[in-house]
């Protein structure tokens, strides 16, 4: 990048799997003012027709994952695409920390671009070589993006076990401590209280930690939508654990973490894309 003397920078690979004449439509489409030209195969017109149903669902498992925990890419079909042109000046060099590894990812996020077209184009079979797909480098790629969504999901997680802990812990007060004078001492019932005290406590360290650079939105509509979201995840645990203590001999602090377990995915999913909804300056032009 720092050798480049023209206004624009192509990235694309060298075996010839990314055609170069679709360079010269990507050349017509950013000296149109945009900020970059994105070749996918995944919009109309485009195809990768050489991938194995293995290497589409990974392709596919990727791409969701981008689109979940980096708002920026949810404008592109492809953005894990190796093939694009970008204008020289929406990013330095010293901003890229990958190594060049899925650069397409860093300079929407950090970059200054906010034009984006994407052009079809259809993914060359291989003619020598292997492809550098490894499970090193879905490690690699994971990495990437969650240090680019600054670790939001590890810090989910984290919140989510202390959320076990207050889940676990007002259970067992309510089960064996009496509290109420005795009136809920079955776990069936216990459960529900112990599951909704740990939504409101995981909103109010999700908001503070997690999500806390994303201020836009009232304090009570998010915590209302948190609930209402994160109570679907409840309703997943609290049907877990009632199937499981009715039908299996088994502590029921274990069913409950279980049942815990099986909401934690679908209140991350919920958080991202309706309690704290990150709106991208990038626009995809048509």
């Amino acid at each position: 990048m720092k050798l480049a003397t023209g206004k624009y920078i192509a990235v694309m690979d060298a075996d010839l799997q990314h055609p170069p004449e679709t360079l010269e439509q990507m050349y017509a489409a950013i000296e149109k003012g945009n900020d970059m030209v994105i070749a996918s195969r995944y919009m109309a017109g485009g195809s990768a027709e050489e991938f194995s149903f293995f290497r589409k669902l990974v392709s596919k498992s990727a791409t969701f994952i981008a689109h979940l925990m980096l708002q920026e890419t949810k404008v592109l079909t492809d953005p894990l695409s190796g093939f694009f042109v970008f204008r020289k000046g929406i990013i330095e060099q010293d901003q890229i920390s990958s190594s060049g590894y899925k650069i397409l990812l860093e300079i929407l996020v950090k970059g200054s671009g906010t034009k984006l077209v994407e052009v079809p184009y259809t993914f060359n079979p291989r003619l020598k070589g292997k492809s550098k797909l490894s499970v090193t480098e879905n490690i690699n790629y994971l990495r990437l993006v969650f240090g680019l969504s600054g670790y939001r999901p590890l810090k989910f997680v984290a919140v989510g076990l202390s959320g076990i802990i207050v889940n676990e812990g007002i259970l067992y007060l309510l089960v064996y401590s009496g509290f109420f004078h005795g009136a809920i001492t079955h776990p069936v019932f216990a459960a529900i209280p112990s599951i909704e005290f740990s939504i409101l406590t995981n909103f109010a360290v999700n908001n503070f930690w997690t999500f806390g650079n994303r201020k836009k939105g009232h304090l009570l509509s998010k915590a209302a939508r948190y609930n209402m979201f994160a109570g679907i995840g409840g309703v997943i645990n609290y049907i877990a654990f009632v199937l499981l203590t009715l039908g299996i001999s088994f502590n029921y602090l274990a069913l409950n973490l279980l049942g815990i377990f099986f909401g934690v995915f679908a209140n991350y999913i919920f958080s991202e894309l309706f309690v704290w909804p990150r709106e991208s300056e990038l626009k995809k032009v048509q």
